[in-house]
Formats: C-alpha cells, structure tokens, sequence
C-alpha cells in the first residue's frame, strides 16, 4: 500500500524528512478496524515525533493521528461498527500512523463520522476534539450548561485544540470565553468562533485582561509556549484557580502555583489507549457526541487549509507550516 514514511528524523526542508513508500497492508486484531484512509489532518505532535524519535535503522515510521475513512473489515470483537461505516479518529500514539491507505485501529476510540461534513472537513476534527473535550470537561472539570460566574482563559486560541476549545466552552457551558491570539487574521478567527473577547497574547496577559474589564480569570488553558506565559498566567488567575496545559514545556516551577492554592492538570488524549484504560470507550462516545454536535449545528469544522492529495511533498508543506507558528485551524489532505 502506498504510505508516507520518513527512515530518520531531518529538518522538514530535506527531501527525505518524509518520503513516499510502500509497504504492507496491516492486518486488523480482535478489537480492530481495518479502515480505509479517506483523508487527514496534521498536528504538532507529528512534527514533534518526527523530529525527536528515529526509527531502528532501516524501518520506515509512519505518521498522522487524524483520519477519515471507510471500515473496510472488522476483527472477530469488534461490537460497534462494520464493514462500509464511515468513521472519524484520532488513533493511539504507540501504533502505526495514519498517512496511508489502510490503518487498522482499535474500535473504542473510534467514532461514527458526522454525516453533514465530507472525508477532508471530518478529518480536521478528532485529535483536537478529544483534547478539547477532555481538558475542559475532566481536567479542568466544568460541568456542561455550569461555569455562570467564571471564565476560561485559553491561551493559543486559533491553533487546532484552541479552535475546538472556543466552541465547546462557548456553545455548551456558561463560561465567559477569552481567547489569545496575536495577528489580524487569528484574532478575527477566534471571535468568529465564539469568542467574547480575544486579547493580544504577545503583550502581558494582565493587562490584556485589564483592558477589557476582566480583573482575573477561574481557568486557564494554555495551549503553547506554557513556559513562556507561566508568570502572567498565575497573575492572571484567581485564588483557587485551575491550570490546564497540553504541551511540553522544558520546566515549570510548581511551587509558584502555591500561594494561591492553584490547581495543575495535565491533558494527554492517548492516556487511554497508551495504558488501554477501563474506560477508554468514552473517546468513542465522545466523539459520537462530538459527531452529533456537528450534525446539528452546534459546531463546525476547524478546517483551514486543504494542501491537496496525501503524499510526502504535500505533508512536508503542512509540517513546515506547522513548526513556523503560523498556522489557524487545521491543514487536511485528501485521497491518495
């Protein structure tokens, strides 16, 4: 089958950082789907990988943890689906990647696939919904329709998880929603997802927040460059607050969260399926949720950028994009 591989970790703008390769088609296990890859989405966590981790010499690695596609087989266990489903995931970090024509991936993590979208605006939405919904429903423990009173801070708001972030916390909890942004472009996507106020994350966050009448925050989400906020976001937080973070910063001096008796939690969407937890199938009933979200209206898609069929040249563009900060919403590619 035909995949996109790389067989050592290069900067993106060597030909061979991600190259295109065939190799053999997986065979589904008891709990797999066998399915047939329609389109993807990219994500940081690509870039990070393959960057950082080498393959033994020899074997090609395989990215993408963002997939639409078709059921093709199922194995002997699987319950929820069947062969011709359409589907929507996000994958397990400890297995084959996605950029290529056939995957296999466990069914309770996987979900139906909203009927209203097509392969390439599906794809654009599983990693970071799961992460979205994940840190602001069980890490930072908002209940759905609550949050009257209280208010989100969420730090990187026009990235992937940001973009999803916003609608959640604006369609489905009473939170006032503040999102960060710093160029013309980003800052108009972020409001046109729901933001109430969208502040400048490029000058102090207290001061952002002073400027539009917000004094301090209950909860903030940082999203990127934790390590280069930290000190405005604890200034920025209340008493008794709660931190959620999802990337990966270098250090972070947890004593200082102590005086204010503020809280940190961390949100890893593979948690589940790396230490196959007892309850990994609520990634699947979230996203069916999710799926049904979109179905009737309440979100939409986070797609930004289409780059075009999946193949090596085409995903060594939406890296590169990725690891220069620039980028809004989230780069698909369809059809191989």
């Amino acid at each position: 089958m035909k995949a996109i591989a790389y067989y050592q970790s290069l900067p993106i703008d060597h030909p061979e950082a991600l190259q295109d390769v065939q190799l053999a088609e997986p065979q589904a296990g008891a709990h797999d789907l066998l399915v047939e890859v329609k389109a993807i989405s990219v994500n940081p966590v690509d870039t990070k990988i393959r960057r950082n981790v080498t393959p033994p010499a020899g074997q090609a690695k395989v990215l993408g943890w963002d997939v639409a596609g078709v059921v093709r087989a199922v194995g002997a266990e699987v319950k929820q689906f069947r062969p011709g489903d359409r589907v929507f995931y996000a994958g397990a970090i400890d297995r084959a990647g996605a950029n290529s024509e056939l995957h296999v991936v466990d069914e309770r993590i996987v979900g139906r696939m909203p009927g209203s979208l097509d392969f390439a605006r599906a794809a654009a939405l599983p990693l970071t919904a799961i992460t979205a919904w994940e840190l602001l429903f069980e890490r930072l423990q908002i209940a759905e329709g609550r949050g009257e009173q209280q208010s989100l801070l969420i730090v990187g708001a026009a990235g992937g998880v940001g973009s999803v972030l916003v609608q959640l916390a604006r369609r489905l909890t009473g939170l006032t929603v503040i999102g960060t942004a710093s160029r013309a472009e980003t800052r108009d996507w972020v409001q046109a997802l729901g933001a109430h106020h969208v502040i400048d994350h490029s000058l102090p966050l207290s001061e952002e927040l002073q400027r539009i009448g917000i004094g301090q925050v209950s909860h903030v989400a940082s999203l990127t460059h934790t390590d280069q906020h930290f000190e405005q976001i604890i200034e920025a937080l209340q008493p008794q607050g709660r931190l959620a973070l999802i990337d990966d910063p270098a250090q972070l001096d947890v004593v200082k969260l102590k005086r204010k008796s503020l809280s940190l939690h961390w949100e890893f969407m593979y948690t589940r399926s790396l230490f196959q937890t007892a309850d990994m199938i609520e990634q699947h009933r979230l996203l069916n949720r999710v799926s049904q979200l979109i179905d009737d209206g309440v979100l939409q898609t986070t797609l930004a950028e289409h780059f075009g069929p999946i193949n090596a040249a085409n995903l060594r563009r939406a890296h590169a994009l990725l690891e220069s900060g620039t980028a809004r919403g989230k780069i698909v590619l369809e059809g191989f």
